[in-house]
């Protein structure tokens, strides 16, 4: 009879598992859009502008979009380095960085260090929340490789590098730096390129604006890694081995 009863946990713990997952995949939002059109908000900038708004504030919100050619490939290059060296090597999830991550979090006994690659982190920011909720979790991760599955790396890195947050009110590449240089994104060079990408990690409490021990620690060590980080050849042939993320 316990044998039966087990069983029949197990089976219905089964269905309610297969059902929440055809759920969520049901329910992935449609990227096929962002192929040629490019997002007019985000996930997070509305939610800045929700957090504003319930301060009693007017929402701040500084974004200019830039096509990926007229980015600094310094900046392209630095972004890599810090937030996701094996970008043009993965399909969305980088296993190994996942795998860092749960090691690192058991042995602090705390969800602490992210892990996520570009494409994670751009299905965060677009679609859905800073929680690291576990189902908030798959959901990203469906996402990215939605992601991956309808637009080329390219694309995916050009719509992160416009969206991403850089400061209070500050959105995109092109908008950073014009806010903390005075100049075009495309006009960045390699110093400027890693302490914008220094910022990234938390961009509220690090930006240019007010340059910080950390922050400086970041540049230089972003601008170390430099070069290590590009497109595989045009024939095809894998990228040559890079060192992690930061």
């Amino acid at each position: 009879m316990r044998v039966k009863k087990l069983l029949r946990v197990a089976a219905a713990l089964s269905a309610i598992g297969a059902g929440y997952f055809a759920y969520l995949y049901l329910t992935l939002p449609d990227v096929s859009a962002l192929r040629s059109a490019n997002p007019a908000t985000t996930a997070f900038m509305d939610l800045r502008a929700a957090e504003a708004r319930s301060r009693g504030e007017a929402p701040r919100r500084n974004h200019r979009w830039v096509a990926y050619g007229r980015i600094a490939p310094a900046l392209r290059q630095a972004v890599l380095v810090a937030e996701d060296s094996a970008f043009w090597a993965h399909d969305g999830i980088d296993v190994e960085q996942i795998r860092a991550s749960l090691e690192h979090d058991l042995e602090r006994g705390r969800i602490s260090r992210g892990g996520s690659t570009i494409t994670q982190q751009l299905a965060k920011n677009l679609y859905l929340s800073p929680s690291k909720n576990p189902f908030r979790k798959l959901r990203e991760l469906l996402i990215a490789r939605r992601l991956e599955a309808e637009l080329s790396k390219a694309r995916i890195l050009e719509i992160y590098l416009n969206v991403i947050e850089w400061g209070d009110g500050v959105y995109g590449a092109e908008a950073a730096a014009r806010a903390y240089f005075g100049k075009p994104a495309s006009a960045l060079d390699a110093g400027e390129a890693a302490m914008l990408a220094g910022c990234i990690i938390n961009p509220r409490l690090l930006n240019p604006s007010k340059v910080t021990p950390r922050l400086l620690r970041r540049q230089r060590l972003i601008l170390s890694r430099m070069g290590t980080v590009s497109p595989p050849p045009d024939t095809g042939a894998p990228a040559p081995p890079v060192p992690p993320s930061l």
